[in-house]
């Protein structure tokens, strides 16, 4: 090949169909899957809680859900691989990253003695994955 033949076969374009709406890299959304970690809402009895609070008043609860195999390490590899070939046992080691808030809501509700209850760190605001 010549010179000019290298320099031009560098620089030619994968084929585009025209029909496509073009997007720029910057403009184009990241797809998630649904098994990814991320932020989920279920509306709640204050009651059904489980903190001690009696109240029917509803609140929006907000939750992470969700799989952190994207985030695996090399720590998580290994440690799998040994509580698997039983070099390491234990019932409470975890060898893969969970998907936990991040950041917290405060909820305030009234009880059954119309008095304001706030609860700090109830509701998720944020998720994300941790080793």
């Amino acid at each position: 090949m010549q010179d000019g033949e290298i320099h031009q076969s560098r620089w030619r374009r994968a084929y585009r169909d025209p029909d496509l709406p073009r997007t720029s890299r910057r403009n184009r959304k990241k797809t998630k899957s649904s098994h990814d970690c991320h932020l989920e809402r279920k509306e709640m009895r204050v009651r059904d809680l489980g903190l001690g609070y009696d109240s029917d008043e509803i609140i929006l609860f907000k939750y992470c859900v969700g799989t952190c195999h994207s985030s695996r390490k090399n720590y998580d590899l290994a440690l799998k691989a040994l509580m698997e070939n039983g070099s390491i046992s234990g019932k409470k080691v975890s060898s893969h990253p969970c998907c936990r808030p991040t950041r917290y809501e405060t909820v305030s509700f009234m009880d059954e003695q119309t008095t304001w209850q706030t609860i700090r760190w109830l509701s998720a605001a944020n998720c994300s994955c941790f080793s």
